[in-house]
């Protein structure tokens, strides 16, 4: 049986969807009829423009499906230097309105980072049983240079939330490229340190008995071991703690990725909670993106609550009172930090 223009044109528009040709070659075709100015992969759906940068790793592939079903999202292109073809065909079958395109290895990174308003990166290799984050700088360091110094040449007013590993160094890499590019905005690099929050969050309701997401703890410094300082003082609702629990849970807070790591006994990292985590984070930045009032997270260089809106950060708010343990805990954190950040710095400048 001859095939239909209206088949052939079906398939154009799945192949837009899953094989994005290069920008050098013709898409229009007289024999199909269709060009991909036609194609629903320009957006289904009203929304924003969303980049996974590593989306075929651990937390890539968990946070591309919680992204396909986000509402605010209408176009979602997910990069990595390996396997995006699979990951892309299998997210892209999921009946919501975000339209996916897959992009594969250096020679597509600008394809997929042009026009785009948010730009997640989860890019880079886990850790692993015995590793401290500063064991991933060397790798992890080259990889978000690269890719931020495509964000600078395709999409400089995108905001970026960074994910890679170690967060207290990679920000400060970021941050660099893109002042060296000329194109830096405070208000748009954003580290996220959210999973922090989101394990403070979990583990004081176990103490409490309480739902988890009636809790909210303030958790500020940074993001790895003592650089990662809850506040339980100003834990809402407002709680006490005993001096045990309260070194058993800061304890607990700042090494819940060791935990994961040894639970997983060399299989991976914390690639689920992060994934949701960063999910979180996400939808609050493109919360503010369009225009939502009173949306409140956490970030670094110094982690501390900020209001986001059409333009970043609009908003960073003090830290408020501390107690003792607190005060202590945050000279230890800023004196730790300053030397993942000094290390960040220094791989750009060297």
């Amino acid at each position: 049986m001859q095939p239909t223009l209206e088949a052939n044109q079906r398939l154009a528009r799945i192949s837009a969807h899953l094989h994005p040709p290069p920008p050098q070659m013709d898409v229009n075709s007289s024999t199909l009829g269709i060009g991909r100015s036609n194609c629903r992969a320009k957006g289904g759906v009203s929304g924003f423009r969303v980049a996974i940068l590593g989306a075929a790793g651990g937390i890539g592939q968990s946070l591309s499906l919680l992204m396909k079903i986000n509402p605010l999202v209408s176009v979602l292109h997910l990069y990595d230097v390996v396997n995006t073809p699979g990951v892309t065909a299998d997210i892209s079958h999921m009946d919501t309105g975000a339209v996916v395109r897959g992009f594969l290895g250096q020679p597509q990174l600008e394809d997929a980072l042009t026009g785009m308003d948010l730009v997640i990166i989860p890019a880079g290799v886990p850790r692993k049983p015995g590793m401290t984050r500063d064991d991933l700088f060397n790798i992890n360091a080259g990889i978000v240079k690269t890719l931020c110094e495509g964000i600078a040449k395709c999409c400089p007013r995108a905001i970026v939330n960074l994910i890679s590993n170690p967060v207290n160094s990679t920000v400060p890499i970021a941050a660099e490229v893109f002042k060296k590019a000329g194109t830096y905005d405070p208000k748009r690099l954003l580290g996220v340190t959210m999973l922090d929050v989101v394990r403070a969050n979990t583990f004081v309701a176990e103490v409490l008995g309480l739902d988890p997401r009636e809790v909210d703890v303030p958790v500020v410094g940074g993001h790895a071991g003592v650089t990662i300082l809850p506040l339980l003082s100003q834990v809402k609702p407002p709680s006490s703690f005993s001096t045990d629990e309260v070194k058993y849970l800061t304890d607990r807070i700042q090494n819940g990725g060791t935990e994961v790591v040894e639970a997983k006994a060399g299989a991976g990292s914390a690639t689920l909670s992060m994934a949701y985590a960063a999910m979180k984070f996400a939808d609050a930045c493109l919360r503010g993106l369009r225009g939502d009032a009173g949306i409140v997270t956490e970030l670094p260089f110094f982690a501390s609550k900020v209001k986001l809106g059409r333009n970043g950060v609009e908003e960073i708010y003090p830290l408020g009172p501390l107690n003792e343990f607190e005060r202590i805990g945050l000279e230890k954190a800023k004196k730790e930090l300053a030397g993942s950040i000094e290390k960040g710095v220094s791989f750009i400048k060297k």
